[in-house]
């Protein structure tokens, strides 16, 4: 796992209410967070993105998918 994924992974784990591209850039340095969730979700991590808009502005908020939703999720979409 690269370091910055590393970053973000434990950003999301210490942030439930999830994280947005500023906060990747204040907190872990991390520039290019879509790209770092994408790596992530390709190692087995469930991260939901939710499309927020502010004052005009889009950006998505990451949010980690705690393991019990994991689960039903798998569990759904073996179905």
């Amino acid at each position: 796992m690269k370091p910055s994924s590393a970053a973000v992974l434990r950003l999301l784990e210490r942030h439930p209410e999830g994280i947005t591209p500023f906060d990747a850039l204040a907190e872990a340095r991390c520039m290019r967070l879509a790209a770092r969730v994408s790596d992530l979700r390709a190692d087995g991590y469930a991260i939901a993105a939710e499309l927020v808009t502010t004052n005009g502005k889009r950006y998505a908020r990451y949010t980690l998918v705690p393991d019990s939703v994991q689960v039903t999720l798998f569990f759904a979409d073996a179905v």
